[in-house]
């Protein structure tokens, strides 16, 4: 598979969470540096930095964590879409994978359920199978440690 046809790919992960969170506050989750640090990575124990998060069209972002054994791992792209508080698109490219590794995408939909808030992650343009499902373990993690930070932390505007 060429990296044109691996970014084409139509492998997709979609998961769905429902908070007892106003949206507002799940979208804060998203969009602060201080807030996303608590949930962004599947391991508890991590020590998480975000140096840059600009949400905006156009804006940047990088996630660096830090493994109690020393890995590291860090993620970076660029925001395509931020329209507040009901729905954030960005690409998302590992530093650690091989040049040349097309970036895959991310849309996040919060729907408004009552009180509570429903998201909808959509991950798409793996280029095979293990890709998706490893990070659909990442992503699974990550939004269970995400229900406990929305609940913590309210609308704070």
């Amino acid at each position: 598979m060429t990296p044109e046809s691996q970014a084409r790919s139509d492998i997709t992960l979609q998961l769905r969470r429902t908070y007892a969170a106003p949206r507002q506050a799940v979208f804060n989750a998203w969009i602060r540096a201080e807030e996303m640090c608590h949930w962004i990575c599947p391991d508890p124990a991590a020590e998480v930095a975000i140096p840059v998060l600009e949400p905006r069209p156009g804006g940047r972002y990088r996630v660096e964590m830090r493994m109690p054994g020393g890995q590291a791992y860090d993620v970076a792209g660029v925001y395509r879409e931020v329209r507040a508080p009901e729905r954030l698109v960005f690409t998302w490219a590992w530093d650690q994978d091989p040049p040349g590794t097309p970036e895959t995408l991310v849309t996040v939909e919060l729907l408004e359920r009552g009180g509570s808030t429903e998201l909808v992650l959509t991950h798409e343009r793996f280029a095979n199978l293990e890709e998706r499902d490893k990070h659909g373990h990442g992503w699974n993690a990550c939004l269970d440690r995400l229900a406990s930070a929305t609940q913590k932390k309210g609308t704070r505007p």
